[in-house]
């Protein structure tokens, strides 16, 4: 850059100078800024192979100047990650922030991580998704570009980044998941039969004849488990609570109060009854005491849980436990009840899904409205399990 007279002069601030790196075989383009608070010349250099390129890269950070945005060359994809799990996370359950950590881990700052933030396209997005959506499933893949996304995003209100490129890209179809299966009723009743005595059957029962979500078993304390009364009342579970940060289940539907089949209602009766025996000092009892306790009286994780269910089909004579889980005792329950003739809208109500049964009114807490008909139907399909 010269002035007028033809001598080489120093870009004034906001000016920017192009040039060839010979050194580097590269285009070098700079634009003035001033000076540092220590003195020190402020000016903020960009690359690349053509003049029409670090021309482009240039207008693009004044833009970024413009709007206040404090971004950095050298600012990568996976800072902006990890900048999101420190302080974009706050109040997130441990197993939502071990699920998402693993699939960042693993994906988006294994890919990503070291490329710059500032210098990220969309095409490379579509690219890399291209290739993910071949070894990720569907569900898995969605919460991929969502951390990619929330990470700039994140970055975004921190001014490191004037635009969120993750936002212009569309998500792809990732692989098929594995399609859940349902016990039928001959493997219904063996599992029935199977470990009986121990919290694991309780469990399964529950699971299976009321159609309770693991989620909310693992959370459930005998407050909310109701036997029948000497006036008539139903025997019923109520499923107000989950293992969700702030206690609530997913929708006002999911909550529900839940009648027992007579199977069930034996089952748990049995199954408190041994518990409290084994605590020992009734004084010290409380029904504020977790149903499904692990050893040290802790709620019991959904691989505690796993582990034990696949045990208990072994011993109900499965060829392969490891090819089911626990959630397939909801899809059991369901495909139980429209097998046994249930009309499907009112299998949703007893499961407590939005959608279906559009005459249903919002539960409210004060009135508790109880279900009856999945345990009708149990009690029809089972019976009272003293078989």
């Amino acid at each position: 850059m010269t002035d007028r007279l033809g001598k080489a002069r120093k870009a004034g601030n906001g000016e920017n100078s192009i040039y060839w790196d010979k050194s580097k075989g590269r285009c070098i383009g700079a634009i003035s800024l001033g000076y540092t608070a220590t003195g020190k010349r402020h000016r903020p250099k960009i690359t690349g192979k053509t003049k029409t390129e670090v021309r482009d890269k240039l207008k693009e950070l004044k833009k970024e100047l413009d709007a206040g945005v404090k971004s950095s060359a050298r600012y990568t994809v996976g800072q902006a990650v990890e900048a999101w799990f420190t302080s974009g996370l706050k109040g997130r359950a441990e197993g939502t922030l071990t699920t998402y950590r693993s699939l960042a881990n693993n994906h988006v700052i294994a890919d990503l991580g070291s490329a710059k933030l500032r210098d990220l396209e969309a095409d490379d997005l579509d690219e890399w998704l291209d290739v993910k959506a071949e070894i990720l499933a569907d569900q898995s893949l969605k919460i991929v570009l969502s951390i990619l996304r929330r990470s700039i995003s994140h970055a975004q209100r921190r001014k490191r980044v004037r635009r969120n490129v993750a936002e212009l890209v569309e998500l792809p179809d990732g692989r098929p998941g594995r399609p859940s299966k349902s016990l039928s009723l001959e493997q219904a009743e063996m599992v029935l039969r199977a470990c009986k005595g121990s919290w694991i059957h309780a469990y399964v029962v529950l699971a299976l004849l009321v159609g309770v979500r693991t989620e909310e078993e693992r959370p459930l304390t005998w407050r909310h488990v109701h036997f029948a009364g000497a006036d008539g009342s139903w025997p019923y579970v109520e499923v107000w609570r989950s293992v969700r940060r702030h206690g609530e289940t997913k929708t006002r539907k999911s909550r529900r109060s839940l009648r027992m089949p007579r199977q069930v209602e034996a089952v748990m009766q049995a199954y408190k009854q041994q518990q409290m025996q084994a605590h020992g000092d009734d004084s010290t009892w409380s029904d504020d005491r977790l149903v499904f306790p692990g050893d040290a009286g802790e709620q019991r994780d959904a691989v505690d849980v796993l582990r034990h269910f696949r045990t208990l089909l072994g011993e109900a004579g499965f060829e392969n436990p490891k090819a089911w889980t626990t959630r397939e005792l909801r899809t059991s329950f369901v495909s139980l009840l429209s097998d046994h003739g249930m009309p499907i809208e009112e299998i949703a109500r007893v499961l407590g899904h939005d959608g279906t049964a559009t005459t249903e009114k919002v539960y409210r807490k004060q009135l508790r409205p109880v279900i009856t008909s999945g345990a009708e139907a149990m009690d029809e399909i089972f019976g009272d399990g003293s078989a």
